[in-house]
């Protein structure tokens, strides 16, 4: 950790935090510490899954190492705070803005998806902004892998998240003890992520609505909610109809009739005002990474010989 100078605490979190760090030659990185009390197979796996991500919407990772009771893992630093807190000053977002925002975080998400990795914790708070200069519009990088899944099939029995951005499947498989298919729960978090943008509150969790109730039973209220798509659609707000309806597909709370990542890629509204090269983009890091792969592959069948 002496490599690293301590600039300031970015965030504090269950686990640990995040601090602006310096190293020796000036540069500036975000450097996440997590206490050693954290399960070791979650820190491993956020590790060896947060690595072999070379992506513009994902936060770059640059190395991790153990200091006394913790181990630090040195990333990007993302420069203008989080989605959250802008949601939060803004109150809402406009649609065109919103829109800008969820093409990122789609892109994102089909590539994981593509490199066998699914989230499991999608929220606003782990969706971080960074403007470059002389560049006008913020760009959204994904962060925090604490509890993203390296899978061969997309099926997991795995149970943890946020429950503000949890699928009902994924809510009622900690009572039910059944499995899920975890790219379908990062869709339905991705739907909670635009409701809030357009909306600046949360679709199911009607705060004013359940005062005095234990948690359990607003937990429950709220999986009803989202199991009879009980959200509401502001009249006031200014949403087109396009948007509604991807909406609507994103929080469909029966998983097989929920959109699929090639349907919201293809979806008119996502289309629309969607940079012209952002798909030659995404196939060429895909193209990378799979090229990257296939060499690593190649060292291992020649090391094994």
């Amino acid at each position: 950790m002496d490599q690293f100078k301590i600039i300031r605490t970015l965030g504090n979190g269950t686990f640990g935090a995040v601090h602006l760090v310096e190293d020796a030659g000036g540069n500036q990185f975000a450097m996440k510490v997590l206490k050693m009390d954290k399960s070791l197979s979650n820190l491993e796996a956020e590790i060896a899954n947060h690595k072999t991500l070379n992506h513009p919407h994902i936060v770059r990772y640059h190395e991790a190492f153990q200091a006394h009771d913790a181990v630090c893992m040195v990333m990007d630093l993302a420069n203008s705070g989080s989605l959250f807190d802008l949601v939060r000053k803004q109150r809402r977002l406009s649609e065109n803005k919103a829109r800008w925002f969820f093409q990122q975080l789609i892109m994102a998400v089909d590539y994981r998806h593509k490199c066998g990795v699914t989230n499991h914790d999608i929220k606003l708070e782990s969706l971080l902004l960074h403007v470059d200069p002389g560049f006008s519009h913020a760009l959204l990088k994904m962060c925090d892998f604490g509890y993203s899944t390296a899978y061969r099939r997309s099926i997991c029995d795995a149970h943890f998240g946020t429950p503000n951005y949890m699928a009902p499947e994924l809510l009622t498989s900690f009572w039910a003890q059944k499995q899920y298919d975890g790219e379908l729960t990062d869709i339905w978090s991705c739907g909670v992520v635009l409701y809030i943008m357009l909306y600046g509150t949360y679709p199911f969790d009607h705060l004013n609505d359940d005062p005095g109730v234990s948690e359990a039973e607003k937990m429950k209220r709220m999986l009803d909610r989202m199991l009879n798509e009980s959200y509401r659609l502001y009249p006031e707000v200014p949403v087109s109809a396009e948007c509604v309806d991807m909406l609507r597909g994103l929080l469909k709370p029966r998983p097989q009739e929920r959109i699929r990542l090639m349907e919201i890629l293809q979806h008119p509204w996502f289309r629309k005002n969607l940079p012209p090269l952002a798909m030659d983009m995404q196939n060429w890091y895909l193209q990378l990474r799979g090229a990257a792969s296939g060499r690593r592959q190649q060292i291992v069948d020649e090391s094994g010989r």
